[in-house]
């Protein structure tokens, strides 16, 4: 994918494809509802799989406790061969282990590209995947969910017998595809089958509203779009099925006339937790909607005014740079603690956070570990 993209193709991408299609502007627009969400007494985001590796050097923040796995073998797993090392990929996966009084959440949240990287880095960390109590999937786009069904097939034995997978909604589940060669000719980019999620017995929880996540974590439900930001250029998207595969959206895709047309993430949700005398840890796994929408959201829904953190992919690699000094100076309203930006994030937003926010900012690799709280 070019890196160059020009700024009226990158901002005005999303206002032409919804004038198109009307795709339920007033659901992307209008203010969300507001309901009460839990407060957790600490939070450890794993970074499982991300696009980068670093070493384990020291790291430090006046608000968040880091830890990094070692490039060799980690301390407290000797049964790991000295010649296996973490893998790294495009794609993104967290481990979420959340801490209220005496109870503990363990929750997946997105899980990279491959199954192979999530297996392998699970095990290398030392995250034991048959603790997860919950699944989350952000978003449709294969570089997220495409290690779920490897990880299903290995532990699913000894996971919940009511386990769920909380996505979006239906639009996560719609097949993409991006157009190669002459007009009409397509090549697939992935879809979850819900097939594979009914064969292991997982429910799917749908969170296009606002919606507690196994009483600890929260959804920002369907993102606003209020801001400056808007979708980029990339995928398109089929709002039906094929030979049982798919998505099923009979209105979107009527206007639609049955073609694939530009995907705009509609049911994409960021994940969110409201740490006790910290404030909201925002994750937006991809940020198709914009980093800054999903921040606002969390606070809209929550009634939680203050930003602890804002981390996970900002999807801001092919932005200009205008745009991206936009951002940033967005972000500065906002007064996060603490910025962490993930995957599709791009190093021109570092590069600018590091000038204009350099105290606030880390940098996230794979293996990282972060503690937010007690």
């Amino acid at each position: 994918m070019t890196m160059s993209v020009n700024r009226r193709q990158f901002i005005l991408g999303s206002a032409a494809v919804i004038a198109q299609m009307g795709l339920a502007r007033h659901a992307l627009t209008q203010a969300p509802k507001r309901f009460a969400v839990p407060t957790v007494d600490s939070l450890t985001i794993r970074v499982i799989t991300d696009s980068t590796y670093d070493t384990d050097r020291p790291g430090s923040s006046k608000w968040v406790k880091i830890r990094r796995t070692p490039i060799r073998i980690p301390a407290g797993n000797p049964a790991v061969d000295w010649r296996r090392t973490l893998h790294n990929e495009w794609g993104l996966a967290l481990a979420l282990e959340s801490r209220m009084g005496p109870e503990t959440r363990h929750l997946l949240l997105d899980f990279g590209f491959t199954p192979n990287a999530l297996l392998n880095n699970m095990e290398y960390m030392g995250i034991d995947g048959a603790k997860m109590q919950g699944l989350i999937m952000s978003h449709g786009h294969n570089d997220h969910f495409g290690g779920l069904p490897g990880y299903l097939d290995k532990f699913r034995s000894k996971l919940p017998d009511d386990l769920a997978l909380y996505a979006g909604g239906e639009d996560n589940f719609c097949n993409r595809v991006v157009q190669r060669g002459g007009p009409g000719l397509f090549t697939d980019t992935g879809v979850l089958d819900r097939r594979d999620l009914e064969k292991h017995r997982v429910k799917i929880v749908s969170c296009e509203q606002p919606t507690v996540i196994m009483g600890h974590a929260f959804s920002t439900g369907m993102i606003a779009r209020s801001s400056f930001e808007r979708v980029g250029a990339g995928a398109l998207v089929e709002y039906y099925k094929t030979k049982g595969v798919g998505c099923d959206l009979p209105d979107a895709n009527a206007k639609a006339e049955g073609k694939p047309v530009a995907d705009q993430q509609i049911h994409e949700h960021g994940t969110c937790f409201n740490v006790k005398d910290r404030g909201l840890v925002v994750i937006s796994s991809c940020g198709h909607a914009g980093i800054i929408n999903t921040v606002r959201q969390a606070m809209e829904v929550s009634g939680v005014k203050k930003v602890h953190a804002a981390l996970g992919g900002f999807h801001l690699f092919p932005a200009p740079e205008d745009y991206l000094r936009q951002t940033v100076a967005e972000m500065k309203t906002l007064d996060p603690d603490v910025i962490i930006p993930m995957h599709c994030s791009g190093p021109g937003l570092i590069a600018l956070l590091r000038t204009d926010l350099a105290d606030r900012v880390l940098t996230s690799t794979t293996g990282t570990e972060y503690t937010f709280g007690a």
